[in-house]
């Protein structure tokens, strides 16, 4: 069992930057991939970013590409997603997954993001 607590994110303007942390419990955090998804008011759950067990491997959503950065920390059991160049339409609330194999069965409870314009 793996329970994850993202942390960070908030209220930012228009082309800052904001980064969202995600602790997770249990000893094998580093056999897990790692991700994020979002959601918008009123749309589907989407796939943000996502990184293998080893970090070795990173992978991003086209809208998200070049901006967002994911990383994460092995011997502190936490994930990271560095968000610059912010815009309006990133609003979300975004939430930390594990999983194995692109399966991602474990999900934190959300975290809000607000760019404003």
């Amino acid at each position: 069992q793996v329970q994850l607590v993202e942390s960070g994110g908030g209220l930012v303007q228009a082309g800052g930057s904001l980064n969202l942390s995600c602790a997770a419990s249990g000893r094998t955090f580093s056999s897990y991939d790692m991700g994020w998804f979002r959601q918008a008011p009123g749309k589907e759950r989407e796939f943000v970013a996502a990184t293998t067990w080893s970090g070795g491997s990173t992978y991003y959503a086209d809208s998200v590409k070049g901006r967002f950065t994911i990383s994460r920390d092995n011997a502190k059991n936490t994930v990271y997603l560095q968000m610059n160049s912010l815009k309006p339409e990133d609003t979300a609330v975004y939430y930390c997954v594990a999983g194995v194999h692109g399966s991602y069965v474990y999900w934190g409870q959300g975290r809000q993001v607000t760019v404003s314009s």
